[in-house]
């Protein structure tokens, strides 16, 4: 995603400093905040003015980037070592070392191969195992949700984007973040149900969240959960 120098705009009393990416990928424009900072992102071609989206959204804009600074405040201070516990789907999960052929999640541990861990380190070796699983856990969710939802998504990818849980693309491609794996199931299924929902409905319409109701009638609790949660799927510093 091409990115066009920086620029800051006053408001409020305060200053706000953003970037400019074009993306193929977007279907309209949007404003991206994480605690790394804010960045508008336009479909490639669009004649829209960053610096007026910017002034339309800013209050919402300053309330995220508050926000993500408290979230900095909370994130978890994690060690790669046996016993140090990750979240994975709503559970706190210790990380054990064995002589196993392969990695796997257990109902009450992450098992790392010795092999995988001796090769890459207890870091790697567990994100590997995290992808995975991230992959098989989205992969049954999109079957099963795109059957009932009477949708054909496209393929699935697995990234590690810092300001959003998934995406689709205008070739209907899913777009995950693998971190996405450690909330809670219904957390899970409620993003993978917006996400389909998109191909039916492009845009965050009021028909857009009838059918996201209309497949998770608790999804507002959801939207809240991500929001006061988001710092408990951190991985590492990378992910700040």
């Amino acid at each position: 995603m091409p990115s066009e120098n920086g620029a800051s705009l006053r408001v409020f009393g305060e200053t706000i400093n953003y970037e400019v990416c074009r993306s193929d990928d977007a279907n309209q424009p949007r404003i991206d905040v994480d605690i790394h900072g804010v960045t508008v992102v336009l479909p490639t071609g669009s004649g829209i003015d960053p610096e007026e989206l910017v002034k339309d959204n800013a209050q919402w804009v300053l309330e995220k980037w508050r926000n993500y600074e408290a979230h900095r405040e909370q994130a978890p201070s994690r060690s790669f070592e046996p016993g140090e516990t990750f979240p994975y789907r709503g559970s706190e999960l210790p990380v054990e070392v064995s002589d196993v052929d392969r990695s796997r999640v257990d109902s009450d541990a992450f098992i790392l191969a010795d092999n995988a861990v001796a090769e890459t380190g207890i870091q790697d070796a567990l994100e590997a195992l995290y992808r995975r699983e991230a992959r098989s856990v989205f992969e049954s969710r999109i079957d099963h949700y795109a059957d009932n939802m009477g949708v054909e998504p496209g393929k699935l990818e697995l990234r590690n984007q810092r300001t959003r849980w998934a995406s689709c693309s205008p070739q209907r491609t899913l777009s995950f973040n693998w971190r996405l794996v450690m909330a809670p199931d219904d957390v899970i299924n409620y993003v993978v149900i917006h996400e389909l929902a998109h191909l039916r409905e492009k845009n965050h319409t009021r028909r857009f969240w009838n059918i996201v109701r209309q497949y998770d009638s608790e999804y507002e609790a959801h939207v809240d959960w991500l929001t006061e949660n988001s710092s408990k799927l951190i991985f590492t510093d990378d992910d700040l």
